[in-house]
């Protein structure tokens, strides 16, 4: 019911066959459906991509103001014709297509409604779908015409005539999901660029969040027509839970998905939608102040909870946003049982302290009684306790925070003496320097190649022994998980400390003196070697032989 073609606008548009790359895109059509379906997008093809499915075409048109209608009728090989119509048309134009048997499925409803809804569910434009019988047809129980798609769109509404409800509508619609949205992110661009954006951030995580073919959500339009939901480079992948529309108004309509995975546009486009997010949870993580009311809905440290894993891959991923994600960033500590963040973790460090002290394991209450702590437990120095695999990664890359250098207690020599903590008690015995360095021979010698130095300690307080990285090594945890990834050949020799202040290593340094004791030694170092590789979650080599030693030493202890 628009306003028509005329016989010159019907030659004009239809008629020239070399018009818009239309006659290389005829040349090339192969039959192959998947084949011809990409050269739609390279050939700025429309109304002659209905020569895939159809071996006959009518048009029939009046354009307005005029009495006469025309027939156009074309086969997409052989020409076309164009004759006056028999009888009086109705303003406007319609179009026929007489399907081929292999294409009869898109005379079905649901194949009908289901290409609607995907690429025209938003155009502003509403699209009918009515039954009409053929001649002779019995059936009287067609339906009635219905329309099919919702032909308007939500995000080219101002904001303020949008509800919460609608926005949670929508969010179900785009993204299936049925959860309400943690956030989102509604925006206009205007100027060289333009385009809108309308982005939700889910509260509730997808089961496939972790599927290395998980894609984004967002789904790209030009002018509120369907174009791709598979343009990688649209969003990073670090926020790969994001879901909603992107919609511009300068992108052509055939372009194809190859030209914009590298394309300049969507690169600007990429910057300010990442940008705008990070900000809205930067809004959503500010504590609130006293007096103030808590946002509704749920916090975002309990968010933090369900998607911090994934958004800590942009600390090693996204070079540009390393400084918004650091703010963003909430991590366990020894400090209490919930969440801290960087700034707050600086806020709190102690007199004489120049870094921030890290620990990395599998699980968070685990590494609460890692003897590696005990110096800083003692001295009341807070420590960050990492538990996700892509911590060890992002730390690679992010050497620090305000001017203050991440260390890992699991690696190099750590000494807190300089840090004015909490008095710690003064042992009553500790080994003298001679007794000491007796001992780390002996057990050097006794231990051999299996550990690459045995040191005295200064982070150990409460326990006998521990193994520690050397000060160029790599990190006991990112070495592990490497060679679980068959990154590494085998893990590199450890460094044992031993305590000088526990009553174990004491009577462990007179044994060190006594021939008679040799075995009995060797057997020991060898049982606090495993112990401490134990603890770390390193596995036992002999599994057997350290069964045996336990048990003797655990029967020579019953019988005193």
């Amino acid at each position: 019911n628009g306003i028509g073609m005329s016989r010159e606008d019907l030659v004009e548009n239809l008629g020239t066959i070399a018009r818009s790359g239309t006659g290389r895109f005829l040349e090339q059509l192969s039959g192959e459906r998947d084949h011809d379906l990409k050269l739609i997008g390279q050939f700025g093809v429309g109304f002659y991509s209905v020569f895939m499915v159809a071996d006959k075409v009518v048009v029939q048109s009046r354009r307005a103001g005029e009495e006469q209608g025309w027939l156009w009728a074309s086969d997409g090989r052989n020409g076309y014709s164009i004759r006056e119509a028999d009888t009086p048309l109705p303003r406007g134009t319609s179009v026929t297509l007489h399907l081929k048997d292999e294409a009869k499925e898109f005379l079905d409803s649901w194949k009908i409604r289901q290409i609607v809804r995907t690429y025209s569910d938003h155009i502003g434009i509403p699209i009918i779908l009515e039954h009409r019988p053929k001649a002779g047809d019995t059936k009287t129980n067609l339906g009635e015409p219905q329309q099919i798609n919702e032909a308007s769109a939500i995000w080219t509404r101002p904001k303020a005539e949008i509800t919460d409800e609608q926005y949670k509508e929508f969010y179900h619609h785009v993204a299936h999901a049925f959860d309400d949205p943690f956030a989102r992110v509604h925006f206009t661009a205007e100027g060289t660029l333009s385009y809108t954006a309308l982005l939700f951030v889910p509260t509730q995580k997808p089961f496939d969040l972790y599927d290395p073919k998980r894609r984004h959500g967002v789904k790209l339009y030009v002018r509120r027509v369907f174009i791709t939901d598979e343009l990688d480079s649209l969003m990073p992948r670090y926020l790969r839970f994001v879901s909603g529309i992107v919609d511009s108004e300068d992108l052509q309509l055939n372009v194809s998905r190859e030209t914009l995975q590298h394309g300049a546009v969507v690169a600007r486009m990429r910057k300010a939608i990442v940008r705008r997010l990070l900000d809205e949870l930067a809004v959503k993580a500010k504590p609130v102040a006293e007096g103030e009311e808590a946002p509704k809905g749920e916090s975002y440290e309990s968010w933090w909870g369900e998607f911090g894993a994934v958004l800590k891959e942009g600390l090693y991923e996204d070079a540009d946003n390393r400084t918004k994600l650091l703010e963003l960033v909430r991590l366990r500590s020894t400090h209490g049982q919930g969440w801290t963040s960087l700034a707050d973790y600086v806020a709190r460090m102690k007199e004489g302290q120049d870094a921030i002290l890290y620990i990395s394991g599998e699980s968070h209450t685990a590494l609460r009684t890692s003897p590696q702590l005990e110096q800083a437990v003692a001295k009341g120095v807070e420590v960050l306790l990492l538990d996700d695999p892509v911590d060890e990664f992002w730390l690679q890359e992010v050497r620090s925070f305000q001017n203050h250098d991440f260390r890992s207690l699991t690696r190099g020599d750590i000494d807190l003496s300089g840090v004015k903590g909490e008095t710690e008690p003064k042992p009553e015995e500790a080994l003298d320097d001679t007794d000491l360095k007796r001992l780390i021979a002996r057990l050097k010698a006794s231990l051999g190649d299996e550990v690459g130095d045995v040191r005295a300690s200064k982070r150990l307080r409460d326990s006998a022994v521990c193994l520690v990285a050397d000060d160029q090594g790599m990190d006991l945890r990112l070495e592990r998980f490497l060679k679980q990834h068959s990154q590494l050949d085998r893990l590199s020799k450890r460094v044992l400390e031993i305590n000088g202040q526990h009553e174990l290593t004491r009577r462990m340094a007179a044994m060190a003196v006594d021939d008679a004791a040799g075995l009995q030694f060797d057997d020991l170092a060898k049982l606090l070697l495993d112990q401490a590789r134990i603890v770390e979650g390193e596995p036992i080599p002999d599994p057997g032989a350290f069964s045996r030693r336990m048990s003797t030493f655990l029967a020579k202890g019953l019988a005193a």
